[in-house]
Parts: structure tokens; C-alpha cells; sequence
């Protein structure tokens, strides 16, 4: 599906909206108080492949430890742009701290915290005039959970009014649809540049979600950022954000991603940048990593073998991409099969790059590789991971142009 064409947004020289490739964004949980904590986490997912990192900024002294995490990143040589995730007093703290609004790349605006009542317009006004003095471009995120209320309140009464009146999730929807276009044009009359307005109206149910960002890509052509919020943990928050944002995406609509997964207890934070990363690359929407197909195993592949392998050998691919993305353009579109018996084992194995068909229950103890679609070795014994490892790289250096 083509992608529906909306501004393009430059932050920091990466390029959203506008037919750029979607890109993949994350979030830190640490204090930002902490400038080491956050900034080393901040390094660990840009080094996942998170092409943005949100940053909290809820504090002064959060404020005041930006411009130290910037500078810690790049002493680490990572250049991702920060964002600054503003609620509630975001006016003040850029107002007081002009060296954190100087640092971030992007500032994030709620509209329903922004400020209540008369302060509403004056503190969100605050906001935007600081980011046109520092030439940022601002994502203007609704919000489910935190929609403005008077806003909501008005609408509510609208439709008991009405002699047709709507369903309150319906209410609830437009709600925030409103709250984001509303401020968007807001902010442009102010003098905010329209190439540095990005969207997000966050719902933590699917189907709201999808209603939303379809009405959403009928009514501006403004840059949007999909992701289902509050998605939860493990599996359940992989797969309603997998379903949400892959009907979406499918529909040409969103420009960069998050996927905002809860944390397993002690739980590694770049998990939620490789989802993002590999639900747009099993969408055929752009390729990170060298992709591994490996049967989900059956009664003929009673041995954890194949199991092991696969893992060993994904695992041993996303390690070798940042030395690989460099010197090896394109590897990144290589497939790699890793199957555990003779039934699809052979077949598989010669749709992929590089494949290998391990023995089944039962079968002779043998593994023949495919390179290319021909068969070219049969490995067995016991170091047949080591070898196809070895195989694989040899591959990639003779088939991938090396560069620098």
C-alpha cells in the first residue's frame, strides 16, 4: 500500500513524514535526574536501532541534567536526537532552563495537561514560542488518558443536546482527534512552521486506535506518530501493538513508531525497539537486520537442536550489524533459514540466502546448506554451529560490498 504522503518533519537530520522510511522511536524510564543512568540508556537503545529517544523532563533539575546527557552521548559517539517529554509545567521549565530547550531535538506537548482554563492558551502559547526561537520542531500528542477536559466536557454536551446523539467511546474519539488538530493549528498561528508539527492521538485500545489515525490521515496531511499506549506486557503488549499498528501501516498511515511495552521486572528496554524494527521489517516496510526463518518445530524434531541454532544464529546476526551496517550495505535484506527437518527443511533453506536443514527425528545425521538456492555443503558432527556461523560471515563479506 502506498504511503499517504504528509509533511516532512527534520529532526536533527532524521527525516520523518514526507515518503521518508518510518522510523523507530523509544522512550527512557530512567530519572533523568540521573544524568548517567539515563544517558547510558539513552546510548543502549539508539545503539537497538532507536533512531529517536524521549527523554522525561518533569523536574528543573531534569531539565538541568539535558544538556549533560547530550554531551555524555556524545562522548559515547551517539548522536541520536532527544526528546523531551513535557507535562504540566513544560513552559516553565524551558522558560527557566533555556540551555535544556537548546539541547533537545524535539519537544513533546500534551494538550490536555498543558495547562487549565484562562493559562490553557497563554502556557501552551509559551511553549511554542520557545520552540520557534530554537527552530525545534514539536510533536502535539493527545491522549487518551489525559484528554483535556473542558474539551471534552463541551463536546459531551453537544451530543446530549442532539437529537442523534452518539455513542461515548464515538464522543471520546473525536475528543481527541479535536484536541490534537485543534492545538496543531493553534501552533501555526503563533508561527509555528507547519514542516515542524508531528501528531499523535494515543489509545490504549486497538480498534480506538485504529479509528482514530484512519480519520486522523482523512482530515491533515500533518506528520503522524503511531503507537498504542499503555499496551502492556510480554506478549499481550506485542500483539495489540502488532495489531493496531499493522493495519494502520498497511493503510500507508504513520510516519515513525513507538512500541510502548511495560517491562518484565529487571527487563531490557531495547526489547520494545526490536519489535518496532521487526514489525516493519516482516511488513516488507524497511530492513534492519538480516531476517532468520526457522520452523516452530513438531513431533519429527523431538531434539532442541534446531531450536538452539536458530537462536544462536539470531542472536550472533543482530550482534554483528552495527560493525556489519557499516562496512556491508544491504546485508541487512539477507535472509537466513534454519529448519529442523526434511519435510520443508530443503525448501525453505533454498528461498533463503543462506540455509540449513537439520536432521529430524530419525533422519541420517546431516545438515546440507544452501547458498543461494544450491546446495553447497553438508555439514555434521558437533561443531555444526560454529561452522555455519563461519559460513554466514564468508557470505556477507563476499556478497555485500565492503566498505570504509
Amino acid at each position: 500500500m502506498p504511503r499517504k504522503l504528509t509533511q516532512s518533519v527534520n529532526v536533527n537530520g532524521v527525516r520523518i513524514g514526507g515518503g521518508a522510511p518510518i522510523v523507530v522511536q523509544s522512550m527512557t524510564n530512567t530519572d533523568t535526574e540521573d544524568a548517567i543512568r539515563t544517558a547510558a540508556q539513552v546510548a543502549d537503545l539508539a545503539r537497538a536501532g532507536s533512531e529517536l529517544v524521549r527523554i522525561t523532563v518533569n523536574t528543573e533539575a531534569a531539565a538541568r541534567a539535558v544538556p549533560e546527557i547530550r554531551d555524555r552521548l556524545l562522548s559515547m559517539d551517539v548522536d541520536v536526537p532527544l526528546v523531551g517529554d513535557f507535562h504540566f509545567n513544560g513552559h516553565k521549565l524551558l522558560a527557566s532552563v533555556p540551555e535544556c530547550a537548546k539541547a533537545l531535538a524535539k519537544y513533546r506537548i500534551n494538550p490536555g495537561n498543558v495547562g487549565r482554563g484562562s493559562k490553557r492558551d497563554t502556557q501552551f502559547s509559551q511553549m511554542i514560542q520557545i520552540a520557534i526561537d530554537n527552530d525545534k520542531p514539536v510533536r502535539i500528542g493527545a491522549n487518551w488518558g489525559s484528554l483535556d477536559q473542558e474539551l471534552l466536557a463541551r463536546l459531551l454536551d453537544e451530543n446530549a443536546a442532539s437529537s442523534n446523539p452518539k455513542p461515548l467511546d464515538t464522543i471520546n474519539r473525536e475528543a481527541v482527534i479535536e484536541s490534537a488538530l485543534g492545538s496543531a493549528q493553534r501552533a501555526e498561528e503563533l508561527g509555528m512552521a507547519r514542516d515542524k508539527i508531528i501528531i499523535s492521538c494515543k489509545m490504549s485500545r486497538v480498534q480506538d486506535l485504529v479509528m482514530v489515525y484512519e480519520e486522523l490521515a482523512k482530515k491533515s496531511d500533518y506528520c503522524l506518530h503511531l503507537g498504542l499506549t499503555e499496551a502492556g506486557m510480554g506478549s499481550k503488549g506485542i500483539v495489540a501493538s502488532t495489531a493496531a499498528l499493522a493495519v494502520l501501516l498497511q493503510q500507508g498511515v504513520g510516519d515513525t513508531i513507538r512500541i510502548s511495552l511495560t517491562p518484565e521486572p529487571n527487563g531490557d528496554r531495547t526489547k520494545e525497539v526490536v519489535v518496532g524494527q521487526e514489525i516493519l521489517q516482516t511488513m516488507g516496510l524497511r530492513s534492519f537486520t538480516p531476517m532468520v526463518t526457522a520452523c516452530p518445530g513438531c513431533g519429527r524434531t523431538s531434539s532442541t537442536y534446531f531450536q538452539e541454532l536458530a537462536n544462536r544464529i539470531q542472536t550472533y546476526l543482530r550482534e554483528r550489524m552495527p560493525e556489519w551496517k557499516n562496512h556491508h550495505p544491504g546485508v541487512e535484506d539477507m535472509t537466513v533459514a534454519v529448519m529442523g527437518c526434511v519435510v520443508n527443511g530443503p525448501g525453505e533453506s533454498k528461498h533463503a540466502n543462506i540455509g540449513i536443514s537439520l536432521p529430524g527425528t530419525g533422519e541420517r545425521p546431516i545438515a546440507p546448506v544452501y547458498i543461494d538456492g544450491e546446495k553447497a555443503m553438508t555439514l555434521k558432527g558437533d561443531h555444526i554451529a560454529e561452522e555455519f556461523q563461519h559460513i554466514v560471515q564468508e557470505y556477507v563479506e563476499s556478497h555485500y560490498a565492503q566498505t570504509g
